[in-house]
């Protein structure tokens, strides 16, 4: 290789203007939607926090120098810091613009994410990233042993189908009621599907050529976080679930377009999808209603609860897989071992 090339090798080549909003538009019609939210927020984070550290705009490609020091600021905690450390300064500015919660350290998968989302940036640009850096590197395990946590539960409670059938116990005959009890079992029953699974279904993704006849109505999913686009195979809804999502089709008369809509006031469906924050408000509300607390649980709790209820009934695990679509045995497994445990003999020795 001659030096030349050495040195057009070590330094990609600067892309053209529209080359590079070519590459952009390409990375944001192959990137999953809620991908590109967590992008989105990780930039304004980032782009935050250099303004406040060093009252500069991001530059690309970015120094080592700035990244290290994003690293060092996020790996301690700043509650302990003295007032005048630049780096609680920082933290300080961040928390008035809701940008972040407390001085907390945060954790490691937060701070991985983040600086996957500020490569991803570089990678857009054909540019290098300055965390593949050796001295980066190695600041970055030390940050992540050094923080090492518990990992916390995405949602406090599993629902499981006690609290399940109490959140649709509060559901009634208006047009809300009926698309909450629908998007409820949906989303419990076909494997505990995930937020942004739920909002991105549309009428065209429900086949219901075996409901007359079966009960049984068929779901498409374009994508899902564990499965490529159109590699998603379809899941199946039956008994009170298939019902249920039927009779909202038919009370709001979905013919096509999204699945999931806003209510008005008037209780009418809009012609939008619902948006994956409403999935939460959603939970949060039946929650209330059913007398829990509004922090028992999260959407997640949908699929944790899928899972924990497979494991209270025997379901074996790789039948709860194939309608949970987990890619790891190991992450699904956990469930079933929370559930297991209570039932061990040997935790009775005691007596």
């Amino acid at each position: 290789m001659t030096h030349d090339a050495a040195l057009s090798y070590a330094h990609p080549p600067a892309l053209s203007q529209a080359d590079e909003e070519a590459l952009t538009d390409l990375y944001i019609r192959g990137t999953p939607a809620n991908t590109l939210r967590a992008y989105e927020r990780d930039l304004i984070y980032v782009t935050a926090w250099k303004r406040a550290v060093y009252d500069q705009d991001l530059t690309w490609p970015e120094s080592d120098v700035v990244a290290l020091r994003f690293v060092l600021d996020h790996a301690r905690d700043l509650g302990d810091a003295n007032q005048q450390d630049p780096a609680r300064a920082a933290a300080e500015g961040l928390i008035r613009q809701g940008l972040r919660k407390t001085l907390a350290c945060p954790a490691p998968a937060t701070l991985d994410r983040r600086i996957a989302s500020w490569r991803a940036f570089h990678r857009m640009r054909n540019l290098d990233s300055p965390f593949d850096a050796p001295i980066l590197r190695q600041a970055r395990a030390k940050a992540r042993r050094a923080a090492a946590r518990a990992p916390a539960p995405k949602s406090e409670h599993p629902i499981t189908r006690e609290v399940l059938n109490a959140m649709l116990a509060t559901c009634g005959y208006s047009l809300r009621d009926l698309r909450d009890s629908a998007l409820l079992m949906l989303g419990w029953a076909s494997g505990g599907r995930r937020r942004s699974e739920i909002t991105g279904l549309r009428r065209e993704d429900v086949s219901l050529k075996d409901f007359e006849s079966e009960g049984l109505v068929w779901i498409t999913i374009l994508e899902t976080k564990t499965t490529a686009k159109g590699k998603t195979p379809r899941l199946v809804l039956k008994g009170r679930a298939a019902r249920s999502l039927v009779h909202w089709i038919n009370m709001a008369e979905i013919i096509d377009g999204p699945l999931f809509r806003p209510i008005s006031k008037s209780d009418n469906p809009l012609d939008r999808a619902l948006s994956p924050d409403a999935v939460y408000q959603i939970v949060k509300r039946r929650l209330q209603l059913a007398g829990y607390d509004e922090g028992f649980a999260s959407p997640h709790g949908l699929r944790s609860g899928f899972l924990t209820q497979a494991a209270l009934d025997g379901a074996p695990l790789q039948a709860a897989m194939r309608l949970s679509l987990h890619r790891s045995m190991a992450q699904a497994q956990k469930y079933y071992d929370d559930v297991d445990v209570a039932d061990n003999p040997a935790t009775d020795l005691l007596g």
